[in-house]
């Protein structure tokens, strides 16, 4: 999976707008293979990040969950911290 892509299900608050886009942007970069797109794809890049966009809202919008709702900053500072572990950087 790709790094930058950052779960978005079960956290107080739900994901926003912005978050699903910029996932949705990620992985369509991910699979198209290019942070850009030519003039002449753009259109079928920007088709695709609204599908997947959309797709992703209609996703997190139905499931369920038991667990409780995880926090953002908790979550940031797990990651921090096994950043850390992993490259030797302190957190």
């Amino acid at each position: 999976m790709c790094r930058n892509i950052r779960p978005l299900s079960n956290f107080d608050p739900p994901a926003t707008t912005d978050e699903v886009q910029a996932a949705a942007l990620q992985y369509v970069r991910k699979v198209s293979g290019t942070t850009r797109p030519s003039r002449a794809n753009q259109a079928a890049f920007d088709e695709a990040v609204e599908a997947v966009a959309h797709a992703t809202a209609h996703l997190l919008e139905h499931l369920t969950t038991s667990a409780p709702p995880r926090d953002r900053d908790v979550e940031a500072a797990k990651a921090r911290a096994r950043a850390a572990a992993r490259y030797g950087t302190p957190a």
